[in-house]
């Protein structure tokens, strides 16, 4: 399998002599397994001026970026939903699918350190908080019918377990080394498990999503959410029952306290020792 590479083509808290923001691409290689390091990632930044702001320019970038790794990635994620339209454009050109994704964990990391490390640095710094991204939040959609109605549990794991990740029988997946979200290996990780005879199936879905997080939402009624792409959500299940209600508080607490890093499986039925799919994941704020 190719690399997937994460993108930010964006204003930065820099004014050029105009006094006009400057612009910068940032490109990042992801981390797709637990035994990723992360210093090994290919990373690439350039200034852009304002006044070449346009998928031609930012084209032009990614093919150098291209030259400098040797090799196009397979697929290009990227958050901010106001810049799809010029993102997509360039990819397009290159011949690279473009995908809005939540699941931008190495870009989150190196713009977070940019921000403190090296713009205020720059000449014509203009400090202030990081802009977030305003996402909007569509209503939950019900999963597909083939694939409801399926058994499901809430698990955890230690951190230090997931290392032995690549020596588990997994269909699908995708995880990120332990260390990038800052998690110790004692830390208790929480996940869910999902039991299905069309096990394989659902797992291939699920692949298609661009997982981001679950959740457990209470704003309209106790059910547990799973985020995807920039702005999907899919009800995993109401929660009704007592017990349940309890165990998912304390998925989300636990969750918070392993700063945002949970799991999904899906396996046949409780005794399968193989996963048809697994994917870690991060909560993280945009």
């Amino acid at each position: 399998m190719g690399s997937i590479w994460e993108i930010d083509f964006y204003s930065r808290p820099i004014l050029d002599d105009n006094q006009k923001k400057v612009w910068e691409v940032l490109v990042c290689e992801s981390a797709l397994d637990i035994s990723t390091k992360v210093d090994s990632l290919f990373h690439y930044a350039q200034y852009c001026p304002s006044t070449q702001v346009n998928s031609g320019w930012l084209r032009t970038a990614l093919q150098e970026a291209i030259n400098q790794a040797g090799k196009a990635p397979i697929k290009i994620r990227f958050f901010r939903r106001q810049m799809n339209n010029m993102i997509t454009k360039a990819c397009q050109d290159l011949g690279i699918p473009a995908q809005p994704s939540r699941r931008t964990l190495v870009l989150n990391q190196w713009l977070e350190q940019r921000m403190e490390e090296v713009y205020p640095q720059e000449t014509g710094y203009q400090g202030g908080a990081n802009p977030s991204v305003r996402l909007e939040k569509p209503l939950p959609q019900r999963l597909p019918d083939a694939l409801e109605g399926q058994q499901w549990v809430f698990v955890t794991l230690d951190a230090a377990d997931l290392a032995e990740m690549p020596e588990w029988e997994i269909g699908f997946g995708e995880a990120f080394p332990i260390e990038l979200a800052k998690v110790s290996p004692e830390t208790r990780i929480p996940g869910i498990l999902i039991f299905s005879p069309r096990a394989l199936p659902l797992a291939g879905w699920m692949s298609g999503l661009e997982l981001a997080f679950l959740r457990f939402d209470t704003s309209v009624e106790a059910r547990l959410l799973l985020e995807t792409g920039v702005t999907e959500s899919w009800i995993v299940a109401n929660i009704k029952k007592p017990q349940l209600l309890a165990e998912a508080k304390g998925f989300e607490e636990a969750k918070q306290k392993a700063n945002g890093v949970h799991f999904i499986g899906v396996q046949s039925d409780p005794k399968a020792e193989a996963f048809a799919g697994f994917w870690l994941l991060q909560e993280v704020n945009l």
